[in-house]
């Protein structure tokens, strides 16, 4: 998987000792790692035309829902800043600068089946990530 050398906690409890500006950015770093390789994806299986429509219209929905999910958690870390939550220093580090992750030929050469199963085990881990930040800021949410 292209995201392998990212360092990201295995396991729950790990997660859960990060502190939130830091599990915050690895969230973002996650998210924008898998940008530019759902776009090649994209590409990819549109031009296989033996695939079914309902196969085309799912990848798109992945890749648009990556985005919404990235635009979702900018938008989080914002008011989290302005409430004090965490500080402001993740400003800039949802950008591809701010990932210290170059995204080589790697993510784009990977069979469908081997691609499909990093990007399931990435998304897995930002849900997970997502729930322990979101218990540590409304944690009347009996977490």
């Amino acid at each position: 998987c292209h995201t392998s050398g990212m360092l990201t906690p295995n396991g729950k409890e790990y997660a859960q000792k990060i502190p939130r500006e830091e599990l915050t950015h690895l969230i973002l770093k996650l998210l924008q790692a898998w940008k530019e390789p759902l776009f090649h994806f994209n590409q990819h299986i549109e031009h296989h035309q033996q695939l079914p429509d309902d196969s085309l219209s799912k990848a798109k929905q992945i890749s648009n829902m990556v985005h919404e999910l990235k635009t979702g958690v900018e938008k989080v870390t914002e008011k989290m800043q302005s409430m004090g939550i965490i500080s402001n220093s993740l400003n800039g580090m949802a950008s591809s600068e701010g990932t210290g992750l170059s995204i080589s030929n790697e993510a784009n050469m990977m069979s469908d089946s081997d691609f499909i199963h990093c990007f399931r085990r990435d998304s897995n881990k930002v849900q997970s990530y997502l729930k322990i930040l979101k218990c540590r800021i409304m944690p009347e949410n009996s977490c």
